[in-house]
């Protein structure tokens, strides 16, 4: 095969392939995203914000931000991540379904703070709002007080 078939035969070998892309592009599969054909989740929590109050530095508090799904379509959380190491979210991974309830649970330690802190977890989701910022505070006072 000389060298000008193989360009041609490569040729045709990358525009049967662009074709075939083109041609999928359009469709969507609801693998990756299970709200395409059934609606939209909706996560809406009791609340944003909680204020542990006063706590001994050392101590380690924990609050569940409740929720509810209140879309259409089951809700995952993808990620929740905290503003610092002090902090730890926690949460289920598996789908909560339209309608009903989760939570996710935020432990915060003291250790080797003082004074008052403030600390945020960004929850991400397949949810509307795709984004949640979540914030806890704390007056840290010494151990002895």
């Amino acid at each position: 095969m000389n060298l000008m078939n193989r360009i041609i035969l490569l040729s045709l070998v990358m525009v049967t392939l662009l074709l075939s892309q083109c041609n999928n592009a359009g469709r969507k599969t609801t693998a990756g995203n299970a709200a395409s054909d059934t609606g939209v989740a909706k996560i809406v929590f009791r609340e944003y914000e909680h204020d542990f109050g006063k706590v001994a530095e050392g101590e380690k508090v924990g609050y569940d931000f409740k929720f509810e799904n209140q879309g259409s379509a089951s809700l995952v959380i993808v990620s929740a991540t905290a503003s610092c190491g002090c902090t730890v979210p926690r949460y289920d991974a598996r789908p909560i379904s339209a309608g009903s309830n989760g939570s996710l649970e935020v432990i915060f330690d003291t250790a080797g703070r003082s004074g008052r802190q403030t600390k945020t977890v960004t929850v991400k989701s397949n949810a509307e709002p795709p984004v949640v910022l979540l914030k806890i505070t704390a007056e840290v006072i010494e151990g002895d007080q």
